[in-house]
């Protein structure tokens, strides 16, 4: 009866000790994880309202959301009375390990953060990078996925991407096509000219500002090399591209303007 007595009298020593920090602890978890819930939201909306990247409002929420619950749980431990340091320092030593054992996917992770935040391509655009040309078809946190002319997937880690060379030839709404035709030394420059810009001028894909450029880009061992420069949306650069190619040489052949193939004098010395 007495060790009865004293097991009460223990329990109500430890009540009176931890029953305020307990109630405090569970107001403060309480209040907390409403004003975590409110910051989530509030910053999850001005974010939508800037019309930030989807992948990245979902990542920023989870992650804040995450980080400020664990820091509650802390304080609300060490409100109880838990020593909270050789907590903190596990968790420390983990994310410590655990970084160390992901540096290659923290670095795309990174870089994917960088992406999303300074959006230097978007999600249609067409950009080469790390030696790949193509269609920006997916942007994840941790990759960027392009679709090439050739119709290929191509998977490629936003950490190489971040930290290498970024063509995006969107940007500006429309891109260059570059060609080449050769003619040969007896036909008429600025005939051929004519031809070739009215290839382009018919062109329905064709823009007419800037407009289509012909000029004599160098001189071969055979033919006169003609730049011809028209601009396109840069959605329709192959077919231009084949069109113009094709146009232009069908073009140049009822014209008369002749393109050689490649010729070589060879003399002979008698002895």
């Amino acid at each position: 009866m007495e060790d009865y007595q004293n097991l009460i009298e223990k329990a109500y020593e430890l009540i009176l000790i931890y029953g305020p920090k307990v109630v405090l602890a569970i107001v403060v978890l309480v209040a907390g994880l409403w004003i975590i819930n409110r910051l989530t939201r509030g910053a999850r909306r001005m974010m939508e309202q800037r019309k930030v990247n989807v992948s990245l409002i979902g990542f920023v929420s989870s992650l804040t959301n995450l980080g400020l619950k664990a820091l509650l749980l802390i304080s609300v431990a060490g409100m109880i009375g838990i020593q909270t340091t050789s907590f903190i320092a596990i968790l420390g030593a983990a994310g410590l390990a655990i970084g160390l054992a992901l540096q290659g996917t923290l670095a795309n992770f990174a870089g994917g953060i960088m992406i999303l935040i300074f959006k230097p391509f978007q999600v249609g655009d067409l950009i080469k990078t790390q030696g790949h040309l193509g269609v920006v078809k997916e942007i994840h946190i941790v990759v960027t996925v392009l679709l090439s002319p050739q119709n290929k997937t191509i998977i490629i880690p936003n950490g190489a991407i971040s930290n290498g060379d970024i063509t995006n030839y969107t940007t500006e709404g429309l891109i260059r096509v570059d060609m080449t035709f050769g003619i040969s030394y007896k036909s008429n420059i600025k005939q051929a000219r004519e031809v070739l810009l009215r290839v382009m001028n018919q062109h329905p894909l064709v823009l007419q500002e800037p407009a289509p450029f012909v000029g004599v880009s160098g001189l071969a061992d055979s033919a006169v090399e003609l730049a011809v420069r028209p601009h396109t949306k840069p959605e329709n650069y192959w077919a231009v591209y084949f069109d113009v190619y094709e146009q232009g040489k069908v073009a140049l052949d009822e014209a008369g303007v002749s393109i050689p193939f490649p010729q070589m004098d060879v003399h002979l010395n008698q002895l």
